[in-house]
């Protein structure tokens, strides 16, 4: 296992902050470094969440997530969505944003799009969640450069992997 997690710590996945609201109306959201696209036609994004996570728990009973694609001016961000813990503190009071699809919460001035929970399989510590991207969101920033694993180590996580 040393060879494969060295060399999973050289990657430098981008960071996301992943927000979803529950049905009975709960919003959640946490920093994720698990994601990727994974279909082009229909267009789909797989989006894995922790078991330890309050943003999972929120998760199960939801049917949307929204993913913000942070840039490397959004560290702050980062900061509160992968420190704090939804257990213990409502994060989207230190934070800019507003109702967005399904009123899962969208941050201020951060790309972002949405998508419809599919499926929902487990791969060990984390749960994915196969989302079909829904046609609302926003691209401004697409030129900047993504904030990535490498400059969101310094985070402590408040909860373990």
């Amino acid at each position: 296992m040393a060879a494969f997690e060295t060399l999973m710590g050289s990657i430098d996945y981008p960071m996301l902050v992943v927000t979803t609201r529950s049905a009975a109306g709960e919003n959640s959201g946490c920093l994720v470094g698990f994601a990727t696209q994974c279909s082009i036609d229909p267009e789909h994004y797989l989006i894995c969440l922790s078991k330890k996570n309050h943003t999972y728990e929120t998760a199960k009973r939801a049917d949307l997530l929204v993913v913000h694609v942070l840039r490397d001016e959004d560290k702050e961000l980062a900061r509160i969505f992968g420190e704090e813990t939804g257990d213990a503190q409502d994060k989207f009071t230190d934070v800019q944003w507003s109702p967005g699809p399904g009123r899962v919460p969208v941050l201020a001035g951060v790309d972002w799009f949405a998508g419809r929970i599919q499926q929902r399989f487990d791969c060990g510590d984390h749960v994915a969640h196969l989302i079909a991207v829904l046609p609302e969101g926003r691209a401004a920033k697409a030129d900047a450069d993504q904030l990535g694993y490498s400059s969101a180590q310094d985070l402590d996580a408040g909860h373990a992997a």
